[in-house]
């Protein structure tokens, strides 16, 4: 299998290559799903690089997470069964504040965790932190994502992380989007952050092998 080829596919956006070559990894029993996957998610960086320099736009952007989406539900079944396959599922939340209608990033980003053997609760968009808080008890959650590209959305990633703080200590917090920075992190208080989907899913499974 040339995963080369399979992240210039994805790069490109040419959807019927990627398939072609991803339906052979599973022809082949699926034992190079997981490299396969990182080779959509090296795609993925190129789209993105490709959208910072002009070349790309939103719509591309739309277009690239679908593909993501695609890839995961054609590997799913052996990735689940490879690596980690027969440990418990990592479970976690994953959101759009409150005041932010974006989804392109977080879909994307959730794709990728549950590529990853990550079992991911999606509130969706424009979630108040109420509604998280009440997720986080519910299913009890340690592991919370929370996405925005506005820059309003930094102040509904404070309310939403001094809730979680006050009613549910010791969860961990992860905020990602355009806005977040180094310095918003500390000012919202959350744990880390994140501008691109493998530091998320990274930083992710390090928190849930460390229980």
């Amino acid at each position: 299998m040339d995963f080369e080829k399979l992240s210039s596919a994805v790069g490109e956006l040419d959807e019927d290559t990627m398939i072609e070559m991803l339906n052979e990894v599973m022809a082949q029993g699926g034992g190079d799903a997981q490299k396969a996957m990182e080779a959509c998610q090296k795609g993925m960086d190129i789209v993105g690089n490709l959208f910072e320099e002009g070349e790309y736009f939103v719509g591309d952007l739309i277009y690239a997470g679908e593909l993501m989406t695609e890839a995961v539900d054609i590997l799913k079944d052996a990735l689940a069964s490879g690596d980690g396959g027969g440990q418990t599922k990592a479970r976690m939340i994953i959101c759009t504040v409150k005041d932010d209608l974006h989804d392109i990033g977080k879909n994307i980003v959730k794709a990728m965790l549950e590529a990853n053997n990550f079992d991911v609760l999606d509130l969706g968009i424009d979630t108040p932190p109420e509604k998280v808080v009440e997720a986080v008890k519910k299913e009890g959650i340690r592991i919370v994502a929370l996405s925005g590209v506005l820059t309003m959305a930094l102040d509904s990633m404070k309310e939403t992380v001094d809730l979680i703080r006050q009613e549910c200590p010791g969860v961990k917090v992860i905020i990602g989007g355009a806005p977040v920075s180094e310095e918003a992190c500390q000012r919202i208080g959350a744990d880390e952050w994140a501008h691109s989907p493998q530091k998320t899913i990274n930083t992710c499974k390090a928190w849930a092998e460390a229980g």
